[in-house]
């Protein structure tokens, strides 16, 4: 995702790998931050820059004799609460609160507060808003589920001498033989109902293998495995938990995916 703030410029992550400021160059990689979910929570999440490095709150100030502390790149090892972020919705903009209350602000104004990034208490100021842009989703990549153990062939007894083989001679051809690849990805989907309510979407739900790589492809196969025809295929925000329609490529690798089926009348 990308974010802009009320000055027109990007969060971005500096050259040097430590370095977060602004700049309104929207389509360097530097403004690209990838959202990951935090195991156990629906509320917070972590931005992880171009660099592979968190968006990190530290305690300390950034100027002396000033309110608000420092923003920079880091990865802790363990990843802590300073890497942790909350979303606030305020109307069409968001705010990013830390683990301690404080939230993300652009700063303006002579250097060396113009173009920097802080944390800070919260009051009535725009440099707290942001809009947010997402560029790519990132969905939860997991191992495929392991196929059904294949029972093994009953024995049978050999019709004639030349049908018959050693135990030595089938174990050979046995360990040359590999067992064949599992093909495709596992999408697991939900249905919504009419008004877009998922009945229990905290279980896995069901389960469908998808061997192609296409949005329409997936639309085409998930009708086809529900037998439901007016259906818009749907993922979550991973900052409001909203759903709204899958448009973009699908995620490389085979990525296991997890979507919603909602009716094309749900508003």
């Amino acid at each position: 995702m990308e974010m802009r703030n009320v000055h027109e410029k990007y969060l971005m992550a500096d050259e040097d790998e430590e370095t977060v400021t602004q700049d309104r160059n929207g389509s360097d990689k530097r403004a690209r931050w990838t959202v990951e979910p935090v195991r156990g929570s629906f509320e917070v999440i972590r931005l992880r820059s171009c660099y592979g490095n968190y968006l990190t709150a530290k305690n300390e100030r950034f100027l002396l004799g000033a309110t608000g502390r420092k923003v920079v790149l880091s990865k802790p090892s363990p990843l802590d609460s300073s890497v942790e972020w909350e979303p606030v919705r305020e109307g069409s903009k968001m705010m990013l609160k830390t683990r301690y209350g404080n939230f993300l602000r652009a700063n303006g104004g002579l250097p060396p507060w113009r173009n920097s990034v802080t944390h800070d208490s919260p009051h009535s100021s725009d440099s707290f808003l942001w809009d947010v842009d997402l560029v790519e989703i990132l969905v939860e990549t997991a191992s495929p589920a392991p196929a059904p153990a294949t029972p093994p062939p009953p024995h049978r007894r050999p019709s004639s001498p030349l049908m018959s083989r050693t135990s030595s001679e089938k174990s050979e051809d046995e360990l040359t033989e590999s067992p064949p690849k599992p093909e495709g990805r596992v999408i697991y989907y939900h249905i919504a109902d009419e008004e877009g309510h998922v009945e229990d979407e905290s279980a896995v739900g069901y389960a469908l293998t998808f061997k192609g790589n296409s949005v329409e492809q997936l639309t085409r196969a998930l009708k086809e495995e529900t037998s439901m025809d007016d259906v818009v295929v749907c993922t979550r925000n991973p900052l409001n938990g909203k759903l709204f329609p899958l448009r973009l490529r699908l995620p490389p690798n085979s990525g296991t995916m997890h979507v919603v089926l909602v009716p094309s009348s749900t508003s």
